[in-house]
C-alpha cells in the first residue's frame, strides 16, 4: 500500500488524511473508509519508527563500548 514512500511522505499523507475529517469535504459515507486507511497508515508508521528506534539503540550501544 505505502511501498517506496519515505517516512516523511507517509507522515504527510497521514496528516492529510486526518485534516480531511475537519475539512468541508467531509462526508459521513466516506469517513469509515478514510478512518480505516488512516489507521493502517498509522500502524505502518508506528512499526517503521519502532524499527528506527531499535536501530538507533543498537548503534548507540556500539558507540558506547
Amino acid at each position: 500500500m505505502q511501498e517506496n514512500k519515505t517516512l516523511n511522505q507517509k507522515i504527510k499523507e497521514l496528516e492529510d488524511e486526518v485534516e480531511w475529517f475537519y475539512s468541508d469535504d467531509f462526508e459521513l459515507g466516506e469517513a469509515t473508509k478514510k478512518y480505516k486507511s488512516a489507521i493502517l497508515l498509522a500502524k505502518e508508521l508506528q512499526k517503521e519508527l519502532k524499527d528506527l528506534q531499535n536501530e538507533i539503540e543498537v548503534l548507540k550501544e556500539d558507540f558506547s563500548k
